[in-house]
């Protein structure tokens, strides 16, 4: 069993790993601003309300649990908005990472899952994208993710925090018991917006693109179910416990699968009909993103379980209509 500070635990992916570590036997400590993150998905630890750029409050969280090991999960991840305010997304992904990592290293803490993203890619050369492909981010999001990998790989050499940086394609779905899910202000993510669109909530799904260089004309995305994805945080913790040197990792399922196929689930999941607007491409989007996570099955263990989308896409509608009604309908 080990202590683990989770930074940006109250979060939707944070959340779901604060379970995951749990089931695991560890104890995890959610630390977060609660400015994205909800009360409400703090549910197997203790909450310390604080930011990651505030050193004093790092320290004296430190200090109280005595935190083993780190899974950074903390920072902001629109990437339009990225492209609007790029001072406050590497002030927040990328500074304050800088303020952690300084404050692990002075307490003799070792250990740190980081919680970084296919963007760094940007526009991939080939496809599937292994993890060594090139790193050319094509907004702030991706490159603060980047330099924070970087900074990483710098401070193990200097001081010995070794790290594990898992680059996500797109995290999808719910906890299946329905504990937790995905609770955005505002929600940008194609399944969610597709079922709230299912469901009447908002008008319309926006499609945006319909003439990319795929089969059906709509961009084409790597779907990893959130339970899956926090599981490889799991095992890339006992990877570093076992002595694990730094390194990073692709996490995905190997498919791909289009914008019109993701609506068509949801159709099918909620039994209504996704109303659909078409409009141009978004700038700065890739025709297709799909990961080769045969690395991280290779010395991680990760084997995903949701390995179709209609059992993804269930989940996310399950949630929707119980436990995201109760805590977000009532304003929670």
């Amino acid at each position: 069993m080990a202590t683990v500070l989770v930074t940006g635990g109250a979060g939707y992916i944070g959340s779901h790993a604060c379970k995951a570590l749990a089931a695991a036997g560890h104890v995890p400590v959610a630390y977060d601003t609660i400015e994205q993150g909800h009360r409400w998905a703090v549910q197997w630890g203790p909450l310390v309300v604080g930011d990651t750029a505030d050193r004093p409050r790092l320290d004296a969280a430190i200090a109280e649990h005595r935190p083993e090991a780190v899974m950074h999960f903390a920072g902001y991840l629109f990437v339009g908005e990225s492209v609007r305010e790029p001072g406050k997304y590497y002030a927040n992904n990328t500074a304050a990472s800088v303020t952690l990592v300084q404050a692990l290293t002075d307490a003799g803490i070792d250990k740190l899952v980081f919680s970084s993203t296919a963007a760094v890619y940007g526009t991939p050369d080939t496809v599937p994208i292994p993890e060594d492909a090139p790193k050319q981010p094509i907004n702030p999001y991706g490159n603060s993710k980047w330099m924070v990998e970087q900074i990483l790989r710098d401070v193990d050499a200097a001081k010995g925090l070794r790290s594990v940086s898992l680059r996500y394609f797109n995290a999808a779905g719910a906890d299946p018991d329905g504990d937790i899910g995905e609770a955005h202000d505002p929600e940008t993510h194609l399944i969610p917006r597709a079922l709230m669109a299912a469901a009447g909530e908002i008008s319309h799904l926006d499609l945006f693109g319909t003439d990319y260089p795929t089969p059906d004309g709509t961009a084409v995305r790597d779907y990893i179910h959130v339970t899956d994805l926090v599981a490889a945080h799991v095992q890339a913790l006992d990877y570093l416990m076992a002595g694990g040197r730094t390194d990073a990792f692709n996490l995905g399922t190997g498919t791909g699968i289009s914008v019109r196929q993701i609506i068509a689930a949801a159709d099918r999941v909620s039994g209504a009909k996704t109303p659909v607007r078409e409009a141009p491409r978004r700038e700065g989007d890739p025709a297709s993103l799909i990961a080769d996570p045969s690395r991280a099955a290779k010395i991680l263990g990760f084997a995903p379980k949701f390995t179709t989308i209609d059992p993804i896409v269930d989940t996310a509608w399950q949630w929707y209509r119980g436990g995201f009604q109760t805590h977000v309908g009532r304003g929670a």
